[in-house]
């Protein structure tokens, strides 16, 4: 997170060193752009920036500027609010889930993030102008839409159509578009394979199988025998956020470093761009491959609300047994 949207590698070690720990963010942010975003609430039914929002506009802000080190950014906020919901309906109730995210945006006292990302800050302006719920998500296709998705994969792992189902239809609420669509349904059928054991290249090349999904498509082996990380995510593909280079960029992470938990996420906060939301997805397909005991005991001891966190994960995982 400290690294997140830094474009520019060397400013990552000259700000942090070499990151292999949880950290907190410093301002000023050497490569921020919120300096060229602008959003103005019209009502309280789209007032989601609160007391954040004087630092839109403004140059050198960290996107989570606020945030402790170990502590989760909104979109993983809400990823709890998912589970939330998933374990109290005991399934996947949409409407449950989106009164949710409602109150869970619209309250100021829920999070201390500075940067909201564009399909939520669409669908508040939609909803506030009475758009059908259903109406107010928008076509995005950046990688961050994938970030709340863990708990609906894990509750489904069991019943491929059903996750590969409601995947596609949570992500309509906020994040609409085939591109998103597909990629989600890619990033669960990859963990729905990996929890069931197996090497990366299987599961993605024998069990999905290159035909399927664009995104499988790349020459991932090339790259792993040819190149540096850095030149592959970087140089092949963007380290931006667009879906069509930063899903590319997670799996030849993931197929690189397959049961290497602690390595493939290190290599990924340090590349830089998007790399928060790279590592959400990487991490959790890293984590169904290689299990809990391949994440270091420090990055879960020093986690802001681990005990919630696990009581939510534990709980989740009771339900689906």
């Amino acid at each position: 997170m400290p690294a997140h949207w830094y474009y520019k590698r060397e400013l990552i070690t000259r700000d942090y060193g070499q990151i292999k720990e949880l950290l907190a963010p410093k301002n000023p942010h050497p490569d921020s752009i919120l300096w060229r975003s602008r959003y103005e609430s019209t009502s309280e039914k789209d007032n989601i920036l609160h007391d954040q929002a004087e630092f839109w506009g403004k140059p050198g802000i960290h996107y989570h500027q606020n945030l402790k080190a170990g502590e989760n950014t909104l979109n993983l906020k809400l990823s709890s609010l998912l589970a939330e919901s998933l374990i109290e309906n005991k399934g996947y109730n949409q409407e449950d889930y989106t009164q949710r995210y409602i109150d869970f945006m619209l309250n100021p006292d829920s999070h201390k993030d500075t940067y909201v990302e564009e399909a939520h800050r669409a669908f508040f302006k939609n909803y506030a102008i009475g758009k059908k719920i259903e109406k107010c998500g928008i076509e995005d296709s950046h990688i961050g839409a994938l970030s709340t998705l863990i708990p609906l994969i894990l509750f489904y792992h069991k019943d491929k159509e059903t996750l590969l189902y409601k995947v596609e239809k949570h992500l309509g609420l906020t994040h609409k578009g085939i591109t998103t669509s597909k990629a989600g349904q890619l990033y669960a059928e990859i963990i729905y394979h990996g929890l069931k054991g197996g090497s990366m290249e299987d599961t993605l090349f024998t069990k999905i199988g290159r035909g399927r999904y664009q995104a499988l498509g790349s020459p991932y082996n090339r790259w792993i025998k040819n190149y540096r990380d850095e030149e592959v995510v970087g140089k092949l593909v963007s380290t931006a956020c667009y879906m069509e280079d930063a899903l590319p960029a997670t799996i030849y992470l993931a197929l690189k470093y397959d049961t290497h938990f602690e390595k493939g996420l290190i290599q990924n906060t340090n590349l830089g761009g998007d790399n928060c939301h790279r590592g959400v997805v990487l991490g959790a397909i890293l984590g169904a491959q290689g299990g809990l005991e391949n994440i270091p005991a420090s990055w879960l001891e020093n986690l802001q609300e681990k005990t919630r966190y696990q009581t939510i994960v534990d709980q989740l995982w009771e339900a689906t047994q």
